[in-house]
């Protein structure tokens, strides 16, 4: 399934998908990711690692990111266009996913189910609820520099090295492995990003909710723990922390703990079997 262009002609979505060596019988996981990326930021570890575990893995590109037609429009797709797109994904990945989002992603997801249904989700390091204007106001305050670069990639500039190892990650990351990243993180639409500040705050029903893994990071400093907490209260469950981590769980270099709590979590919930 595709997305529909501006002539009304469906163009594909990116989907990257991993399967177990074996074949899986259990749901497929749906992977969505956050602001600036792309499905590539699941490639490296999580699908891999998914797959060998048993799951069929597949990541998501959302319109105008990664290998998904619309960047030349990104700055007017809305979160409304996004939450479309995951529509689709679930369709053409078909086995009813379990959806896991990331930051952004995560609240895309949020937004989703106002309308749909899922087995199950995980949100990781998610954009609550409440959206991201208290995160945003206090991140201008402690940190105004790097509150400044942020802003830079959204009116297409370009953050620095240094921004982007203080801004995602807890751990030193290798300058080789930087530099890969910074050249596949991209802008983000300037209309999604006031979505998620005011003007398409997700109203979910906390009754409508599936079965719901909440995880974040205690070195976060975009969407620092207490948001992380405070959207775990708001749909009646418990946060988990990962200590000594930064907001790109799935690329610290602790990821696989992340990993392996969701794979426990899949399991006790039965999401592993058809």
């Amino acid at each position: 399934m595709g997305t529909p262009s501006e002539s009304g002609v469906a163009q594909q979505l990116e989907i990257i998908e991993a399967c177990p060596p074996a074949g899986g019988s259990g749901r497929p996981l749906l992977f969505v990711h956050g602001a600036f990326a792309g499905a590539w930021c699941w490639s490296k570890h999580f699908l891999p690692y998914f797959s060998e575990q048993g799951f069929r893995a597949c990541a998501l590109s959302l319109s105008g990111h990664g290998g998904s037609p619309g960047r030349e429009r990104l700055d007017w797709l809305s979160i409304a266009d996004y939450v479309r797109d995951l529509e689709q994904a679930v369709g053409t990945v078909g086995g009813d996913p379990v959806l896991i989002g990331h930051s952004m992603g995560g609240f895309v997801v949020q937004k989703y189910l106002e309308r749909a249904a899922a087995p199950g989700v995980v949100l990781m390091a998610s954009v609550p609820p409440q959206g991201l204007l208290s995160a945003s106001i206090a991140l201008a305050f402690s940190n105004p520099g790097l509150f400044a670069d942020l802003n830079a990639m959204l009116h297409r500039g370009r953050a620095s090295l240094a921004t982007l190892q203080h801004a995602l990650f807890a751990s030193p990351v290798a300058l080789d492995e930087l530099q890969a990243y910074y050249r596949l993180m991209q802008p983000e639409s300037q209309r999604a990003m006031w979505d998620m500040t005011f003007f398409d705050l997700p109203r979910l029903a906390r009754e409508r909710c599936p079965p719901l893994l909440v995880l974040g990071a205690e070195s976060d400093i975009l969407v620092p723990p207490a948001q992380t907490e405070q959207a775990a209260r708001f749909y009646g469950v418990e946060a988990e922390i990962f200590p000594g981590m930064g907001h790109v769980m799935m690329l610290e270099t602790h990821w696989q703990k992340v990993a392996e709590r969701i794979i426990e979590w899949l399991r006790a919930g039965e999401f592993d079997r058809a």
